[in-house]
């Protein structure tokens, strides 16, 4: 299959990745996401589009972007800057000026042979320790076909591969793309339909329906659940997760990801609301009480990917 030509749109590649799968990996990010979760900490990957975002901490008040944004989209005022996102074109003179690096223009469209050249920088790292390279979003699966096209061109080189996925997509896409994919991280957030909508403003239906097929394949799958206080982490949550994952009779390892702060000041660069702004962290207690309830299912359950307390 020909890449040639195929382009999708990326916010970031990180290099030496070592929590986005096994051994040193090269991570790859890509921009747009169909879910709204209110836990997201990377909202600069969720808009489909390329984003202008202001670090305010930097800022100088020098007023050069002003002076060179013919779209008069940036105002100074007694609170700081804005961007008024309607008139910005994404032109990117203010990003050139601005001498302190306060204005970024986050997402790019990038090419496979991009992508690929900056992957294969890292490629003695992967030989060494057994890594490679991991797909993460936002949605990968949201661009299936720049996905697919990657994944081909890294099975090509020899590169062992990871997708990071929501599984929120249609299943015959899904399927289509799977076997390419050497190992799955899997979120899985919320068991109930309902609080599923509401938590990320999708249903789970393709969540669960993608998860039990793959289930019945051979390729390696890690189930990821976020705990959120008060969102997630009931026990009527937690139980409806250890029954599922039991009834698939393969998926046997959870790795808990405990909810954190570090994203919120994106949003203030993106002039968003913070909408779990007032929400803390899960206690060590919370977590030993989740680790606690999914072991009762026979499931193998680490936290950030380390063992938690005595197996």
């Amino acid at each position: 299959m020909s890449v040639s030509g195929t382009t999708g749109l990326i916010f970031d590649i990180k290099k030496f990745a070592i929590h986005d799968g096994p051994g040193i990996r090269t991570t790859v990010f890509f921009k747009g996401c169909p879910l709204g979760c209110l836990l997201c900490h990377n909202p600069e990957s969720q808009s489909f589009r390329p984003e202008i975002w202001l670090r305010e901490e930097r800022c100088t008040r020098c007023l050069d972007c002003l002076d060179v944004c013919q779209q008069e989209a940036i105002t100074l005022g007694d609170e700081g800057a804005h961007i008024d996102r309607l008139k910005c074109d994404l032109g990117g003179a203010c990003v050139q000026i601005c001498p302190v690096n306060a204005l970024e223009i986050v997402g790019r469209t990038m090419s496979v042979e991009e992508v690929m050249d900056e992957v294969e920088k890292d490629a003695i790292f992967y030989d060494q320790s057994g890594g490679g390279v991991t797909f993460s979003g936002g949605e990968p699966l949201a661009q299936p076909e720049f996905l697919s096209s990657l994944l081909l061109a890294c099975r090509e080189r020899g590169f062992h591969t990871t997708l990071d996925t929501s599984g929120h997509t249609p299943p015959e896409t899904f399927r289509n793309l799977a076997p390419l994919v050497d190992l799955f991280l899997y979120d899985l957030k919320l068991m109930d339909r309902d609080r599923h909508f509401e938590f990320t403003g999708v249903v789970n239906d393709h969540v669960l329906e993608n998860l039990t097929w793959l289930a019945g394949e051979d390729t390696p799958v890690i189930l990821r659940f976020p705990p959120v206080p008060g969102f997630n982490d009931d026990e009527d949550n937690l139980r409806s997760m250890g029954e599922f994952l039991r009834s698939t009779g393969r998926i046997d390892r959870i790795d808990i990801l405990p909810y954190h702060v570090i994203g919120a000041g994106k949003y203030v660069r993106l002039e968003r609301d913070y909408v779990l702004s007032e929400v803390n962290p899960p206690s060590a207690d919370g977590i030993s009480r989740i680790v606690g309830i999914l072991r009762e299912y026979d499931l193998a359950v680490t936290v950030r990917g380390e063992a938690y307390g005595i197996e």
